[in-house]
């Protein structure tokens, strides 16, 4: 763990090739496999049509300092992805875990699949949402922006990725102009950062 009891996100090597996702969703279609590697443009197009193929695409993170009650809050996406949480168990750690505050750390580590993220990101992304736990998966975002550009750019809070804000109780978000810029480079596919 980090001496300064910080959170902080170890992300691995993504694990898998776009041209496997490619021959995959050419078999969907009957088409042979191809030589050619699939562009910027038909990778932002699979990630925003989230056809099943993208779910080959699959990322493995580890989060070191991370509040056990923010861990609590990914534990609940369970399609796509996989949670190993360090216990809290007496037996295993020395410490009763009834004195344990919500506030304690834990290492969590997961492997996700594309459409998992992108799925997290809309609920995670939420103004709503906690902001430590935004920070978290923000966290992990700006690794795979490192790498996966085309994923990054289609991982959008919900409201961006409907158009209007479904949540009972609305933060103002989409009736902004910023909302509107983020829709619009959601849709077209330009940067905003």
């Amino acid at each position: 763990m980090d001496d300064n009891n910080s959170l902080f996100v170890k992300f691995f090597r993504p694990c898998f090739k776009w041209r496997d996702v490619a021959d995959a969703a050419r078999t969907t279609i009957r088409m042979p496999e191809g030589t050619k590697e699939p562009g910027s443009a038909w990778k932002r197009r699979i990630l925003l049509a989230e056809h099943s193929p993208i779910r080959q695409m699959v990322f493995k993170w580890k989060w070191s300092n991370l509040k056990y009650w923010v861990s609590v809050h990914f534990v609940r996406h369970k399609f796509g992805i996989e949670h190993f949480v360090s216990t809290q168990r007496t037996d295993r750690t020395g410490v009763n875990r009834e004195s344990l505050p919500q506030n304690s750390v834990v290492e969590h580590e997961c492997f996700a699949n594309a459409q998992a993220m992108i799925f997290i990101s809309r609920k995670r992304l939420c103004h709503q949402a906690s902001p430590e736990t935004t920070a978290a998966w923000r966290l992990v975002l700006d690794e795979v922006k490192k790498t996966e550009p085309e994923l990054y750019s289609v991982c959008v809070p919900e409201c961006v990725y409907r158009g209007f804000c479904p949540e009972f109780k609305s933060c103002g978000y989409a009736a902004t102009e910023a909302f509107a810029k983020a829709r619009e480079a959601y849709v077209n596919g330009t940067p905003t950062d």
